[in-house]
């Protein structure tokens, strides 16, 4: 991210949400439950033509999902942008997406899992977009949840931070730098492209579902041999999924912590980001600051010197208590 940092102006009350479905096929109830939830929240919603689509195990053909998204990223109308659901598929389309105009009319992005690939594209245009739960939550949960209410905060531009209680593999310390990362298979493909998002001197989040502690392991020993994951300035281990133990029985996060013990910087591992219920909303791409304790881990956003079309936050005044 070598821009200005383009933070998009918070939402008002009336503002336009769309909901696209960049990557795969996703149950069209969740995706109108979802929209009741923010149209009761004071916004209003367009759900895009082929959201609620079908072709292979997409939501829609390339062009299809092209078109959706690259129409809400034009419209002037449109402030925000929630994808439905993850899977595998945005990589197709950011070829196509990087020659469009992001940063003449920024807007949030918001998901996370595959949608990762698309906080990687905002993030090389210096845009800011939050990586946080989709329609499936919006909809069990009814936007009641803390984490729905975070989401709904940072959408309309409320400085918090995020306290979390301690973990026995945390390294103390802190640090300070934009804050990249996300679903750790989709951002690892996208090493040496120029959706490279995990570079030196970012603080590095990382969360991943159903991929073999090897697996894992092979990437991180790639960051290492690059000397990139000497590099960054803190990490933050998020949730791990949906795996089988390594064959000595030690768990992905001993793996991690294993992995990075020859480094200086802060880890805190057991910080709920992921595909995981209690799911916190991340600004991908803010300047934030990692304070690990042996008390607790503060992940707090700090104020952004931005470009013009886009205001400076005030500093964090609300902590959000993580249980």
């Amino acid at each position: 991210m070598e821009q200005p940092l383009i933070i998009p102006a918070p939402l008002k009350e009336g503002d336009l949400i769309a909901i696209v479905s960049p990557s795969g096929t996703v149950k069209a109830e969740l995706v109108t439950d979802a929209a009741e939830v923010l149209r009761r929240h004071g916004w209003q919603v367009r759900i895009y033509p082929h959201a609620l689509g079908k072709w292979r195990t997409y939501s829609g053909t390339p062009e299809e999902r092209f078109s959706d998204l690259s129409e809400a990223l034009l419209d002037p109308e449109v402030k925000a942008i929630l994808c439905s659901r993850g899977g595998y598929g945005a990589v197709h389309l950011l070829t196509q997406l990087s020659a469009l105009p992001l940063r003449d009319n920024p807007k949030w992005i918001i998901g996370y899992s595959d949608i990762s690939a698309l906080h990687a594209l905002m993030h090389r245009n210096g845009i800011a977009s939050i990586h946080a739960p989709m329609a499936k939550h919006l909809s069990a949960f009814e936007g009641k949840d803390d984490d729905s209410q975070a989401l709904f905060d940072l959408l309309t531009g409320k400085p918090f931070s995020y306290e979390i209680p301690a973990n026995p593999l945390n390294r103390p310390g802190t640090a300070e730098g934009p804050l990249a990362g996300g679903n750790l298979a989709v951002i690892a493909d996208l090493i040496s492209t120029p959706y490279d998002v995990i570079r030196p001197g970012c603080i590095l989040f990382i969360e991943d579902i159903a991929e073999p502690v090897y697996k894992t392991e092979r990437i991180l020993y790639q960051l290492k041999l690059s000397g990139v994951l000497a590099r960054i300035k803190g990490l933050i281990v998020g949730a791990f999924t949906e795996y089988n133990r390594d064959v000595d029985g030690h768990t992905m996060d001993d793996m991690i912590h294993r992995m990075v013990a020859e480094y200086d910087y802060p880890v805190a591992f057991g910080v709920p980001v992921g595909h995981i219920d209690h799911n916190l909303p991340l600004p991908v791409s803010f300047p934030t600051r990692l304070t690990v304790t042996p008390q607790s881990t503060t992940i707090a956003f700090l104020p952004a010197i931005t470009d013009t079309v886009s205001e400076e936050r005030a500093p964090d005044t609300t902590s959000h208590y993580v249980q």
